[in-house]
């Protein structure tokens, strides 16, 4: 992030551009909202204390083409620019405008298409038998026990009930049974 703050003080300094100030936020660009420092900035833009905004990564704004492409019609709207340094883009021209449009698309093909590859790669493990998922950390002895009360014709509230009250943990160490987790546990050992 250093880097990054580092290239944008540059690049105002060689344009002879007063930088007003620098906000990040530890988010990716992979969604517009939830970021403080992009709101934070976006609202000097509006209020006109500034002309650009710069950032040194067009990804790290966003990766999303219909985010991208508001925050552009916005930008013209309220007739701000938005560089980018690590594309050389420039939207107060036409071929800057042109290339940002296009790193945008590129941007959200390659998440989709990460998320493709990944979705395709589950798909096929999960074909040849792998288990995914967090592996089951429940004890079998707790394990046989539910299903024993399940079977003994108790309800899922009425067993996670007797397990709050004898302060069994959770799979995951929760202190808390609920008759949705008694469930999955009666699911998955009837599934095995």
């Amino acid at each position: 992030m250093r880097a990054q703050r580092d290239a944008i003080r540059a690049e105002a300094a060689r344009r002879g551009w007063q930088l007003a100030r620098v906000h990040s936020d530890a988010a990716s660009g992979k969604s517009m909202t939830g970021r403080p420092g992009l709101e934070a900035a976006l609202g000097a833009m509006e209020r006109g204390n500034a002309e650009t905004l710069i950032v040194a990564k067009l990804d790290r704004l966003s990766r999303s083409i219909v985010d991208f492409g508001t925050l552009m019609e916005r930008a013209r709207k309220q007739r701000w620019a938005l560089v980018a340094l690590d594309l050389g883009v420039d939207t107060t021209t036409p071929s800057g405008e042109l290339v940002a449009n296009v790193m945008a698309s590129v941007a959200q093909w390659e998440r989709r298409a990460i998320g493709q590859r990944t979705k395709d790669a589950l798909a096929v493990k999960k074909a040849e038998g792998v288990r995914l998922g967090r592996p089951p950390s429940l004890p079998g002895e707790i394990r046989r026990r539910i299903v024993e009360m399940r079977r003994q014709g108790m309800t899922l509230q009425a067993i996670a009930d007797q397990l709050n009250s004898q302060g069994v943990p959770t799979a995951q160490g929760g202190e808390r049974w609920y008759a949705a987790t008694v469930r999955k546990v009666v699911a998955s050992a009837a599934a095995a």
